[in-house]
């Protein structure tokens, strides 16, 4: 095949292969974007860290998208080439359907590396970033962890619920505080509003109550009590919400693949539960990179027949593909995780069977019959 043909088939997987990687990685983002613009109207939040935060989630959200992207450019650009009629003139110039598959199998060396780059490098330094950047967002406004009507557990020893959030997140109204520091001693203190006031240096959230009571029930001597305030002080440590963000053993996703590959090494039990997501997380990396090369086993075949090359059709099928690979993926995961199955078989399993399935069709096509599948 020519350099200028060959230029020609990378253009036509290109184009809707960036159209498609646009169109997929919006619809997942969909629900973050509202979640981060409540971020910014209700918690007061600097629009500034929002966008960090949108940048470091896009990498966990392309390692899908990348190989969904892929297979869906296959089968509208080379699908194109079928409904146009420009295949049957190529074939009659002696391209062959293994010609054809050269640029195809260019392609997808650069999607797989760069997927590999994505799920071994980016992501678990977005991970590590983000869980960074909500430190620095609850430390300087530990407010924008509170969510109105949820029991908020991120502080030692206390459980803060509030009935509604004003913004910027600094006043509360009807609050609820379980306090358990004392053990022999439980206090629920109900207040009709409550003001924030943060001390960054000290690590320190005064939690200033008013108009409210306070019930004191003492397990030692089964003492029953309620005070009634104007104003109470209460004040609430951040160093819990901070330490999940400060202690030194990262959890899997944050790992970089080298630190990962030492931390399997130093499990001393293989069936051993933190060994085991370690390993899930170890072949995930690995094998959500070769959904690239099954989906381009199985869209090449297809798109060179006209019966499944129109536009309509290429979008149902790989519609149909991805559901059928994320399904499968999802189970092989949970599966990993929770021990049933081997990590290295549970996260393989759907590039095994659809990996199957794709050969199938490659060496079907290769044939250059034109025979009717699914008749």
């Amino acid at each position: 095949m020519g350099k200028i043909l060959r230029r020609y088939v990378y253009l036509e997987i290109a184009t809707p292969f960036f159209f498609a990687l646009l169109i997929f990685t919006s619809i997942l983002l969909t629900v973050r974007i509202l979640k981060l613009v409540e971020l910014v109207v209700n918690r007061g939040v600097p629009a500034q860290q929002v966008l960090k935060i949108f940048l470091y989630i896009i990498p966990t959200f392309l390692e899908l998208t990348v190989p969904m992207s892929f297979l869906l450019a296959i089968l509208w650009g080379l699908g194109r080439f079928s409904v146009d009629r420009e295949l049957i003139a190529l074939k009659s110039c002696g391209l062959s359907f293994r010609q054809l598959a050269v640029p195809v199998g260019h392609l997808t060396t650069v999607v797989l590396l760069g997927t590999f780059l994505l799920t071994l490098y980016v992501r678990p330094w977005s991970n590590s970033a983000l869980r960074q950047l909500f430190y620095e967002v609850t430390k300087t406004r530990a407010t924008a962890g509170l969510k109105e009507k949820t029991f908020n557990d991120e502080f030692d020893g206390f459980v803060v619920y509030a009935e509604e959030i004003e913004p910027p997140g600094t006043f509360l109204k009807h609050v609820m505080i379980a306090d358990s520091r004392n053990p022999q001693q439980k206090n629920t203190i109900f207040a009709r509003d409550g003001l924030v006031i943060i001390d960054e240096e000290k690590q320190l959230l005064t939690l200033r109550l008013q108009n409210g009571t306070i019930h004191s029930a003492s397990s030692a001597n089964k003492n029953y009590q309620t005070t009634h305030f104007l104003v109470y002080d209460l004040t609430l440590s951040l160093a819990t919400a901070l330490a999940e963000m400060n202690k030194s053993t990262r959890p899997p996703q944050e790992m970089s693949f080298a630190e990962l590959r030492a931390t399997i090494a130093q499990q001393p039990q293989e069936r051993a539960t933190p060994t085991i997501e370690l390993l899930a997380e170890f072949h995930r990396r690995l094998a959500l990179p070769f959904s690239c090369v099954v989906f381009a086993l199985i869209a090449l075949p297809l798109s060179t027949h006209a019966i499944w090359a129109r536009r309509s059709h290429g979008f149902v099928i790989s519609l149909a593909v991805i559901v059928a690979y994320y399904v499968i993926f999802t189970i092989g995961d949970t599966l990993g995780k929770k021990g049933t199955l081997a990590p290295a078989v549970a996260l393989w399993l759907p590039n095994g069977i659809l990996g199957l399935i794709g050969v199938g069709l490659f060496f079907w096509a290769a044939q250059e019959k034109p025979t009717q599948p699914f008749s």
